[in-house]
């Protein structure tokens, strides 16, 4: 029997479609495509371990037991007052206070959602409540349009800001402990005089570290339809304010319900506090100029999990065909999210940082060459070419740094702010291991 393969939209869940024209799988709720090959690569990387080796490191993560027992399904009296919505675009389930009215769905702004029973769910064991009201939240994003010169005009002026939603995204929180050893190669250099001149001594040294760190609620989203990256990007949260799970923080928000499971988590937690592990032991290797990972050997203690509820402010816009997504810490105020760049804008800037530039740099070399009465002409074909590449580079680090503005959205490379304590550090070696020298000037 022929076996059918269904695709869903990486961005909001949505089943794709071919379109013949593009040749492009397109996704018609939220406006995305993707290539064929994009899809099928991201099909079959969704069932690969992720616990290959990283930094030249032997992950060993695959081994930990997560502790997910006291996860439970019960919610007692507060299923009565819990209402659920179901958009029959993207597919997504949210959970809300009895008293709130959902009137578009927060993630592909579908202006229908369906109301249906409470069919019962994971109860959540924490959440964090919203301490940004809505409207600050708005202007949090205007503010984040501002000082941004390569925005097209009339994106802002499109984008509905009143329509940005609270809602709370489902998390698993991980507790645990890395444990393992690494091992850096670093060099002290030392400049010492000689009867022909100086040379430089470089020292070499083995630098072995090993020892374990905790961690305490490591945060990964928990819902195929929120970006993984956003929501490591709107990271941290504050966990002072973490509550025991109640519905009366509910009312007027949206609360998502889980769809990616605690086990296909265990990766991206074993990632992140393998990470910030490394990081601690490299934060003990002091007083070199230089270091280096040469090996790395992270092993996963089993932990425990909890499920819990983040707050987040989501404003979905759809502009010239592509959809375009920000979030708000409902907590901390921090905005992340990926804007459009202006072509035009973007090449006039380049010109107009390369045309100061150079005019600036011709002015103050031909001031040089007045003032020490050197031949002008006889320079002007080779100073020009040398302020020519200055101008280049300095417009291209403008370009480069303007566009960087456009983008705040990246995946979390560690877990350090969820450090349960420092590096409890066991061994700690700096073995000299042989020098090297070079003449760097002669008498």
């Amino acid at each position: 029997m022929t076996e059918i393969q269904n695709y869903q939209c990486p961005s909001c869940g949505g089943p794709l479609a071919f379109d013949v024209a593009s040749s492009k799988l397109k996704c018609p709720y939220c406006a995305s495509s993707f290539s064929p090959e994009e899809i099928a690569a991201a099909h079959n990387h969704a069932g690969s371990s992720e616990n290959e080796s990283e930094f030249g490191c032997d992950f060993e993560g695959g081994q930990a037991e997560w502790n997910t027992s006291q996860l439970s399904e019960e919610w007692g009296q507060d299923a009565s007052v819990m209402k659920e919505y179901t958009c029959p675009s993207c597919g997504g389930t949210i959970l809300c206070e009895h008293t709130t009215a959902a009137t578009s769905c927060p993630y592909c702004n579908n202006p229908t959602v369906v109301e249906t029973q409470f069919s019962g769910s994971l109860h959540p064991d924490y959440i964090i409540p919203f301490e940004i009201k809505q409207k600050d939240a708005v202007g949090i994003l205007k503010a984040f349009y501002n000082g941004k010169p390569l925005l097209p005009d009339t994106f802002a002026g499109k984008n509905r800001l009143e329509e940005i939603k609270g809602v709370y995204v489902p998390f698993w929180l991980f507790d645990g402990t890395a444990s393992g050893s690494a091992v850096f190669s670093t060099t002290k250099r030392e400049i010492i005089r000689t009867a022909d001149g100086q040379k430089e001594i470089t020292h070499h040294f083995k630098c072995t570290r090993e020892g374990e760190v905790s961690f305490k609620l490591v945060p990964v989203d928990a819902s195929k339809k929120m970006d993984d990256d956003l929501m490591d990007s709107v990271e941290p949260y504050h966990y002072d304010k973490l509550q025991p799970f109640s519905t009366g923080f509910l009312p007027g928000f949206f609360a998502d319900i889980h769809d990616v499971s605690a086990e296909d988590s265990f990766a991206r937690a074993h990632k992140r506090c393998a990470r910030t592990c490394i990081e601690a032991f490299r934060g003990t290797v002091e007083g070199y100029d230089t270091e280096t990972l040469s090996e790395a050997h992270i092993k996963l203690e089993s932990g425990t999990v909890f499920y819990g509820l983040l707050p987040v402010y989501l404003l979905n816009t759809l502009y010239e065909g592509q959809k375009y997504t920000f979030a708000v810490n409902g907590q901390t105020g921090k905005i992340v999210g990926n804007l459009p760049v202006s072509r035009s804008k973007a090449v006039a800037l380049f010109f107009k940082r390369l045309l100061v530039s150079f005019g600036v740099g011709a002015g103050i070399a031909f001031a040089i060459l007045y003032f020490m009465k050197s031949d002008i002409q006889q320079m002007l074909v080779p100073g020009s070419v040398v302020i020519s590449i200055i101008s280049l580079i300095i417009a291209g680090v403008s370009l480069a740094s303007a566009n960087s503005k456009m983008r705040s959205v990246a995946t979390a490379d560690g877990a350090g702010n969820y450090l349960s304590g420092g590096a409890r550090i066991s061994v700690s070696k700096d073995i000299f291991t042989h020098d090297t020298e070079r003449i760097i000037k002669t008498s």
